[in-house]
């Protein structure tokens, strides 16, 4: 299956009642090393870094990435929480629904590794760390207990760093460059989910 990006999401403009904070844009996207041109990373649910202080590490969570292929069991789940109607399952769910910069097509965590390269057409981006489940995912999926869903599944997107900064846009294709392939970004979710930390 190709890897491509689907949906490259941007800050929404002040107002409305929608829990997402990002919304899709069309076009080339400006990458800089902080992430996309105009994302204010304070409003960011830090809760879903894994660093202790985001502040000390801004440039290694420069995006959130969340693969699509979950898209449809997510929306299955939302019916059964009666979010939506079974009638709506089919229907795709809308794009920032995971508080996601990109949303990339071809691609899920299980195939990806710490230190893995994105090269896309007009910038590059370092797989970093997974994003830990927070409340965010309740807010954002509409019940309850998404977020602890996302735990058990291990589909948790990851965070980015921009090794070359440049352009991203809606339909860019990508590949991926394996990386020293030491820890494996699963494996990683599952060590920070599952023990306490310090």
């Amino acid at each position: 299956m190709a890897m491509i990006v689907r949906s490259v999401n941007v800050p929404r403009s002040e107002g409305g009642t929608s829990p997402r904070r990002l919304v899709p844009v069309e076009g080339p996207v400006e990458v800089g090393l902080a992430g996309l041109g105009g994302d204010d990373r304070a409003a960011r649910d830090h809760a879903a870094l894994f660093v202790d202080d985001p502040e000390d590490h801004p440039i290694s969570h420069a995006l959130y990435a969340y693969p699509t292929v979950h898209h449809a069991v997510w929306r299955t789940m939302q019916a059964q929480a009666r979010v939506i109607s079974f009638d709506q399952v089919a229907s795709p769910l809308p794009p920032a629904t995971f508080d996601e910069h990109l949303a990339l097509e071809g691609i899920q965590e299980s195939q990806l590794w710490i230190g893995d390269r994105l090269q896309l057409p007009n910038c590059e981006l370092v797989v970093m760390a997974p994003r830990l489940p927070d409340e965010r995912f309740n807010e954002t999926l509409g019940f309850a207990h998404a977020a602890r869903l996302v735990a058990q599944s291990r589909w948790c997107g990851f965070w980015l760093a921009v090794r070359r900064t440049g352009t991203v846009a809606a339909g860019d294709a990508f590949e991926v460059t394996p990386g020293p392939r030491d820890t494996g970004l699963v494996e990683l979710f599952r060590d920070l989910t599952e023990s306490p930390r310090s």
